[in-house]
């Protein structure tokens, strides 16, 4: 086990040295990791997950990362939505940067309890920090002109047209089911925060941001910050960060073991260990759906055509298989070829039995 951070009053020489040498993990999950749908996503349903979260994020910190975590908020930001529209008639409705700040930080706020709890059982001083996080977009992002990402309820025609008079909310219909609202999800360019979150990663905290993506903001003709109606993708949005701060690793954790190639019918195949051109190829032949693995397969190759050196794309349950080259969907500029590169025990630690 590596040795606990320093005491409060200042970093040693060797826990400087230590982290200098240590490299970062950006580990990336979606807001259904903490609200599975097949639960009523109560805060105690929240938290059992939020538990189990935890303890793939304390096992990376176990293996020697410097550990940042990014999730999604998808279900959450739809019972936020709803709130919203419940209370219209005894509140102000709040605009979708505020929901998305507000889901950002009730997330947050679970992982920052669960991940400490998860580390003083095993008896380690790791330091936890969540920080809310901006995002910046363009204004001039196509997405704006054709909103696609559907949020919050279904509503009827009389409700949705009467939101729509404004001209700042649109609203599609789904037939049988009723209107809904999109908003744009415009491809985030900068990370607000990015000097907090390194400067937190340095002093080895483990870093939950990009909560949802980040709060979308945008630059104003007059130089000022202002908050956006738009939700940004978070996987995009981690290999964003990855790049930035030069990480090792971007670990994307989906529902499914590992990517496929013509998934669902009765030719598809695991894709293992693949190179990023390979990758490429596979997405312009449409091999992944664009409301499912194509958005995760376009974050892991951006990172990785940027620089990146290693990709992966697994589930919770085969993360520590995944880490040692046996599981997962490993992606790299060039395809590493021979034995598996090391070994990670796959069976529970010590301390993690239960």
């Amino acid at each position: 086990m590596l040795d606990p951070p320093p005491p409060s009053g200042g970093p040693s020489t060797n826990w400087r040295l230590w982290l200098a040498r240590t490299a970062i993990a950006v580990l990336s999950f979606g807001g259904l990791a903490l609200m599975p749908q097949d639960t009523a996503g109560t805060h105690r349903d929240q938290l059992k997950m939020a538990r189990r979260a935890a303890r793939s994020v304390v096992a990376l910190v176990r293996e020697g990362f410097r550990v940042l975590v990014v999730h999604g908020n998808e279900a959450q930001m739809g019972r936020e939505l709803v709130r919203n529209e419940e209370s219209s008639t005894k509140l102000p409705p709040q605009p979708l940067d505020v929901c998305v700040a507000s889901t950002q930080g009730a997330l947050g706020y679970l992982l920052d309890l669960e991940i400490r709890n998860e580390l003083r059982r095993l008896q380690m001083k790791w330091p936890v920090t969540a920080v809310v996080t901006h995002a910046l977009v363009g204004l001039d992002d196509a997405a704006f002109q054709r909103p696609t990402q559907a949020l919050g309820p279904y509503l009827s025609e009389w409700r949705a047209k009467t939101l729509m008079r404004s001209g700042d909310v649109h609203m599609v219909e789904e037939a049988g089911r009723g209107w809904r609202r999109v908003v744009p999800s415009p491809r985030p360019l900068e990370v607000v925060n990015l000097d907090s979150i390194e400067s937190l990663l340095e002093a080895g905290h483990v870093v939950i941001a990009g909560g949802g993506g980040g709060v979308a903001v945008a630059v104003d003709a007059r130089g000022q910050l202002i908050g956006v109606e738009a939700v940004i993708d978070q996987d995009r949005t981690a290999a964003l960060l990855a790049g930035d701060l030069g990480a090792e690793l971007l670990i994307l954790l989906t529902s499914v073991d590992q990517v496929f190639a013509n998934f669902g019918r009765t030719d598809q195949r695991p894709i293992d260990r693949v190179s990023s051109i390979e990758l490429r190829q596979l997405l312009r032949e449409g091999h992944f759906p664009g409301d499912s693995m194509g958005p995760k397969v376009e974050a892991a190759l951006e990172f990785v055509e940027d620089g990146g050196p290693n990709a992966i794309v697994t589930s919770t349950e085969k993360l520590a298989a995944a880490l040692a080259d046996r599981a997962g969907t490993r992606l790299s500029r060039v395809v590493a070829e021979g034995p598996i590169r090391r070994q990670m025990a796959l069976f529970p630690m010590e301390g993690l039995e239960n």
